[in-house]
Order: C-alpha cells, then sequence, then structure tokens
C-alpha cells in the first residue's frame, strides 16, 4: 500500500477518535479506574496526537546514499528501509488506550500489520479502536485485536512463526520470558518495562513547583506509571520542608469515584493490585522503614490505596528497590551530588529520572551522570510523539516515539551496484 494512503487511514482514525473522544474517556475510566478528568484532558487527546504524529512519519521513511570506503570502481550505494511484517502488540493496563495506539500507529505508518494483545483487566478501548479502525476503512486484517490471558493468548503470539515482532510494554519478569523466547528465532523485540525512577531535589530548586512536580510524579494515575518517580532524594536542607510539602499536597486530594469530577486520585486496577501496594508498605514498615503519612487501603467500596509516604529507609529494601506500581514514595535525605548520584544509580532499572534545580550546570552534569533513558529537568511525566522514550537495564530495549520508533518496525537492507 502507498504510503500516502497508509497516513490517510491514520489520520482518518485519529478524527473518528476524536469524535468519539467522550466516549473513550469514560471506557478508559471505568476501565483503569484514573479520573474522568484526566482522561477527557489526557489520554484520549494524547491518543489522537500520537495517532496523527506517527502517521506524518508513513511518509517520510527514507534510505540514504554513500560512498563504499574501500572499493577503486565507482559504484552507487545506498539503503533502503522495508517494513517487518507481522508485529505482535502486547499491551498493559495502565494506558491502554495510549498503548494501544502508541504500536499500532508506528508499526502501520512503517508498513506493518498488527495483532494486538491488550490486557484482560483493560481489554475494552481496544476493542472499540478495532471497531473504529474498521469504519476508517483499514482493510480486514490489517489490524486485529486478540483478547486473553497473557499467559495464554500472549505467550502464543511471541512463539507464533507468523510473528516477525514482538513489541511489548509491562513488567520486567514477562518482558525477561519474551525475550528469551524471541532470541530462539531471533524474532525482533521492543521490550519496555519496570521503572523505579529516581526523583532529586536540590536546595537550590523552585520549592514550591519542585514540592508539586514531587507528588505528581508519584500519585498521578495512583502510582500506576511504569517511569513514576518513587525514590524521591532531597538536599538535607529542605528535607523537611519538601515532605511537610507534599503532606499538603496530599491533604488537599480528593480521592474517589472517578466520575466524580472533584476527584483526583481514583482506584487502583484491581483487588489483587490493592494486595501487592499493600504488601510492600507493610513489608517496608516491618523492616523498619517509617510510614510518615498514609500507609494502608481505604475503608470504602473499590480498591482505593491512601498516598503514601515512606522515611527511614535502607536502600537494600524491597519498598526502595522494586516497583510497587502504586501511591507510594520513599523520601531520602543527601548531602552532595556525589552521593546523589550513586544513590540515583543504585537501582537495575534505568528508565527515568528527575532533577529539581536552578543551577543549570548541576542539573546538566546530572542529565549526563543519571542512568536512565529520560531524564526531566525541573518537570515530570513530559512525554511527547517527538521524543524516543525507554529504558536502560531492566527497563528495556529499544525506544518508541520518534522517528526512531517507526524505525524499529522496519529492517534496513544496504545496496551496492557496481557502475
Amino acid at each position: 500500500m502507498q504510503p500516502t494512503y497508509r497516513a490517510n487511514l491514520l489520520f482518518r482514525l485519529a478524527d473518528l477518535l476524536e469524535r468519539h473522544a467522550a466516549e473513550f474517556a469514560e471506557i478508559e475510566s471505568l476501565d483503569v479506574g484514573k479520573p474522568l478528568t484526566v482522561t477527557r484532558m489526557l489520554d484520549v487527546p494524547f491518543t489522537v496526537e500520537v495517532i496523527r504524529y506517527n502517521a506524518g512519519w508513513a511518509t517520510k521513511l527514507t534510505g540514504e546514499t554513500f560512498s563504499l570506503a574501500l572499493q577503486a570502481s565507482p559504484y552507487h550505494a545506498y539503503t533502503m528501509r522495508q517494513p517487518l511484517g507481522v508485529v505482535a502488540g502486547i499491551v498493559p493496563w495502565n494506558f491502554p488506550l495510549l498503548q494501544v495506539a502508541m504500536k499500532l500507529s508506528a508499526a502501520l505508518a512503517a508498513g506493518c500489520v498488527i495483532i494486538l494483545k491488550p490486557s484482560e483487566l483493560t481489554p475494552l478501548s481496544a476493542l472499540r479502536l478495532g471497531e473504529l479502525a474498521l469504519e476508517a476503512g483499514f482493510p480486514p486484517g490489517v489490524i486485529q485485536v486478540l483478547t486473553g490471558l497473557g499467559a495464554d493468548v500472549g505467550a502464543a503470539l511471541v512463539r507464533h512463526a507468523g510473528v516477525d515482532k514482538v513489541s511489548f510494554t509491562g513488567s520486567t519478569a514477562v518482558g525477561r520470558d519474551i525475550v528469551r523466547v524471541c532470541a530462539e528465532d531471533f524474532k525482533r523485540v521492543t521490550v519496555e518495562l519496570g521503572g523505579k525512577s529516581p526523583n532529586i531535589i536540590f536546595a537550590d530548586a523552585e520549592m514550591e513547583q519542585a514540592i508539586i512536580g514531587a507528588a505528581n510524579a508519584t500519585f498521578f494515575n495512583a502510582g500506576q506509571v511504569c517511569y513514576a518517580g518513587t525514590r524521591l532524594y532531597v538536599e538535607h536542607s529542605v528535607y523537611d520542608t519538601v515532605v511537610a510539602g507534599i503532606a499538603e499536597v496530599v491533604a488537599r486530594m480528593t480521592i474517589g469515584n472517578p466520575f466524580d469530577p472533584e476527584t483526583d486520585l481514583g482506584p487502583v486496577v484491581s483487588a489483587k493490585q490493592l494486595d501487592r501496594i499493600e504488601g510492600y508498605v507493610d513489608g517496608g514498615r516491618s523492616a523498619g522503614a517509617e510510614i510518615i503519612l498514609g500507609g494502608s487501603r481505604i475503608d470504602q467500596p473499590g480498591y482505593y490505596m491512601q498516598p503514601t509516604v515512606i522515611a527511614n529507609t535502607d536502600p537494600r529494601m524491597q519498598v526502595v528497590q522494586e516497583e510497587i506500581f502504586g501511591p507510594v514514595v520513599c523520601v531520602v535525605p543527601f548531602k552532595s551530588v556525589s552521593e546523589i548520584t550513586a544513590l540515583a544509580n543504585d537501582t537495575r532499572y534505568g528508565l527515568a529520572a528527575g532533577v529539581w534545580s536552578r543551577d543549570l550546570k548541576k542539573a546538566h552534569r546530572m542529565a549526563r551522570a543519571l542512568n536512565a533513558g529520560t531524564v526531566w529537568v525541573n518537570c515530570y511525566h513530559t512525554v511527547d510523539p517527538n521524543m524516543p522514550f525507554g529504558g536502560w537495564h531492566e527497563s528495556g530495549w529499544g525506544r518508541e516515539f520518534g522517528r526512531v520508533g517507526v524505525e524499529s518496525f522496519t529492517e534496513l537492507k544496504s545496496v551496492a551496484l557496481k557502475l
């Protein structure tokens, strides 16, 4: 199919999604539990723009011509990009619509076809988007949505000989298994996995901005964000100020029904997830950590967890080292740049990091020193379709977004023609 036609189909899908924005916002709130105000203002509009952004790449993927380094005879040498083929896109439950659209639009812009496996906890928006894809005019089979359990359906997709690439977003444990399986027949694979991201506040930061940013870095989407800033490091001289400020932010939060326009924090996705979060907090308490704020589930219908702030932790504690995926932050004081660099990098993950400082020299040095795929300075949650996103170490392989995100669905071929 001509690149222009592929792009037009994706633009049409984006327009249809925008037309049905209110419906999709409600679906996401029902499925995930995030406030309707958030899905209306963020999830759905951002998804629309991601589809449009990747649609633009369909007509802009190119190779290059180059001279050969060692050949005396004249050659015309060039590269070309060709689509990988059939893609299995396996997506998580925390941003189901966005994750489906990210993989779908990038794969189709590159000329691939895609089979989407949404999480069994949140399949509704993927199914509804599939209906819109048919309405947009995509040929049958180009986009398929296959529901079911990851251990059954996801595993079958990963092992299938007809699948040329797996694009997975989810836990590190599952990602590790997927990489092993893909290695058996050298399937192409992109895995965007877990995180335990450091968020660093220096004493010279714009303090009000940093405190609000740190609270949002942890508690947005009830902490169910792979790059949440759940290891909060604060320079010693402003430690008490930051902890008190976060407590004030939490005190102003309204926790409740996602469909209530006053709600700031909704429930977590499931009873199992709530048990997991509470288990980590209890484990930290038993290991000697201090619960400064929150620390238990909320006694009301639904899967609600109190925003929780933990202090007096040891770097080896599970609550510090492992991804909790809930509204829980560990706050740790530090005294020097060298100390905080070592503390921040003391993790097997490397997805993201935050730095808050008015000293740009210090900020740039920290951005270089931190082992993370994305470093935010004086901001957090700044995700843009033109900015590649992905992790180091156990946070994954490959990147999504940007040109590189679309090119990851292509193979690069070199051609040398003797003249």
